[in-house]
């Protein structure tokens, strides 16, 4: 049986609801803290409908009476952190408020708590500058969104993280029965992200250079490219067309990708348009229903998908 682990998960927005669920759901005890009890009452409903949905999936071997006993919430992060064996921070993208958030904790972990975050593209070595005197137990632990659907983590070495801190993350990361990817080097972005935006970098300028429609460009990478990766993967992928003529096409068609260093000018023009995404019921798309209900009709796909995937191992 899998050991059980005392987990203090550190903001409680989307991901640290999503957090407390997936943990709770395989028996651990969760603190989730987060400096706003307007923030811990909204997460609270929502983990309650994360588990509720799961359960409705049959995605879940607890009861969600047994999951929800197992998650208690508070704004005292120092206290919140007293006893625990790994800690997840998942605040605002920001390198100072994440090294403030450790600062603050520290003097009340352990010296074998592993210290770790959900950054999604900052070096875990320059999170853990902030309080080099615990450098060994911080490792990077960046996590697919909804985490209570997508099951690989990164989890990830910084250039002071003890093989301890690591192993230990590593297992607790199985025993919410999720995959970790681990990433060998600290880099920004790490291997999701870097990935990631590559695509959306040559989306957006596909879209502006006006070659397809927004919709087209969509439907492309929904129903065609992700559908066959979420199968198999790009190295599978390259090995079944041909080495020799991925190669050629690579040849022909890398000048022609888009090099940019920055965001396209089309953000900031759509965020000033007041289409900021889909709380502003627009965004590169047109969205009639509430945000919930898209949110929601996503987790119905994506568990649509893992499904009739689980079986292919």
């Amino acid at each position: 049986m899998a050991p059980s682990y005392e987990v203090t998960v550190i903001g409680a927005g989307d991901m640290g609801h999503g957090f407390a669920a997936q943990f709770a759901l395989h028996g651990h005890q969760v603190t989730l803290s987060d400096h706003k009890q307007s923030n811990l009452d909204r997460a609270e409903s929502d983990i309650e409908e994360v588990v509720r949905f799961l359960d409705d999936e049959g995605m879940a071997d607890r009861s969600p009476a047994d999951t929800l006993r197992d998650i208690s919430f508070t704004t005292d992060a120092p206290g919140g952190v007293e006893g625990a064996d790994v800690v997840i921070e998942t605040v605002p993208e920001e390198l100072e408020t994440k090294q403030a958030v450790f600062e603050e904790i520290v003097p009340h972990v352990s010296d074998d708590t592993v210290l770790s975050s959900n950054t999604s593209g900052i070096p875990i070595t320059d999170i853990a500058a902030g309080t080099p005197e615990r450098a060994g137990q911080f490792v990077g632990c960046h996590w697919w969104y909804p985490p209570y659907l997508l099951t690989p983590v990164e989890v990830i070495h910084g250039e002071q993280t003890e093989d301890w801190a690591f192993e230990k993350l590593e297992t607790f990361v199985e025993s919410v029965d999720r995959d970790p990817i681990e990433v060998k080097r600290d880099v920004p972005g790490f291997v999701w992200n870097r990935i990631q935006h590559a695509l959306i970098r040559e989306c957006v300028y596909l879209a502006k250079e006006d070659v397809a429609s927004i919709e087209d460009i969509n439907r492309a990478i929904r129903d065609g490219y992700a559908t066959r990766t979420a199968a198999i993967g790009p190295f599978e992928t390259m090995d079944i067309a041909g080495l020799d003529l991925v190669q050629t096409v690579s040849d022909d068609l890398f000048p022609h990708l888009c090099n940019a260093d920055e965001a396209d000018p089309i953000f900031d023009e759509l965020i000033e348009e007041g289409r900021g995404g889909i709380e502003d019921g627009a965004g590169f798309l047109e969205y009639d229903a509430p945000p919930e209900a898209v949110r929601a009709n996503r987790d119905e796909k994506v568990a649509a998908i893992r499904k009739s995937l689980s079986t292919d191992e």
